[in-house]
């Protein structure tokens, strides 16, 4: 089977004739050899990585990759750390292979990012059931992402304002009527700093009055609370002091 690495040698294809394209990264060439073989075996085609920085310019490079299997403890960049990189600009989803089993191990991971969480040692059939289970979700919301106009926003989040829908790592997030006439409204006018009184204007259709502010302000917090990693820090909504709110 021939083999290709990118031009900085960061990280290798093995190209089949596989139904999906999976990334394994770990810096342990021999679990990489394993998964590789089972995959492979399982009709799928391969990218490797051996750490988190290679795991991050593969899917950025690679847009054909459906599912990442990523190692949390590697060196250079965490395999959370590398998820938190690729949600930026993906939705692929993430499964994590680590040796820990605390359940705030666990909540690192889902918060980081990851859309499931395998414990080493594992077993083969149990790899591959998680494998399939979460491709399939992944097919499927790719599908409903084609149907209409889709906006990507920060940390893996999409808005489909035809369908008026939110997706958070593939996962629909609960927004309300209101809430999405924000979320819309602010995203069309991506780069813009739009104020709360047109914000009001726009969304009611009303005159703003002196407590208008504070309606957005609530509406505002909601969508931090289910959209953010931190609603403390957002970065999909961003408030520009004295002027209003703007999505970049």
């Amino acid at each position: 089977m021939p083999v290709w690495k990118d031009l900085s040698g960061c990280y290798e294809k093995r190209e089949g004739e596989g139904s999906m394209r999976i990334l394994i990264a770990d810096d342990e060439i021999e679990i990489r050899k394993v998964l590789r073989l089972l995959l492979e075996n399982a009709g799928h085609s391969i990218v490797e990585a051996s750490d988190g920085v290679c795991a991050v310019e593969a899917v950025r490079q690679d847009r054909e990759i459906d599912l990442c299997i990523m190692d949390i403890m590697m060196p250079n960049m965490s395999g959370i750390e590398a998820t938190k990189k690729i949600r930026e600009f993906s939705a692929v989803p993430v499964l994590f292979l680590t040796a820990r089993s605390l359940e705030s191990d666990k909540e690192q991971a889902y918060s980081g990012g990851g859309d499931d969480y395998l414990v080493k040692p594992f077993s083969s059939r149990e790899l591959l059931m998680k494998v399939e289970a979460l491709t399939r979700r992944y097919t499927s919301y790719s599908a409903k992402e084609s149907a209409g106009e889709v906006i990507r926003l920060w940390g893996g989040v999409l808005l489909m304002p035809e369908t008026r829908e939110v997706t958070k790592n593939g996962v629909t997030i609960d927004v309300r009527e209101k809430e999405m006439d924000i979320l819309i409204y602010l995203a069309k006018n991506r780069g813009k700093v739009v104020s709360a009184p047109e914000l009001y204007e726009s969304v009611w259709g009303e005159m703003p009055l002196q407590s208008s502010g504070n309606t957005i302000t609530v509406h505002i917090l909601t969508l931090r609370r289910k959209l953010e990693e931190d609603p403390s820090s957002p970065k999909i909504i961003r408030t520009v002091w004295g002027k209003g709110y703007q999505i970049d």
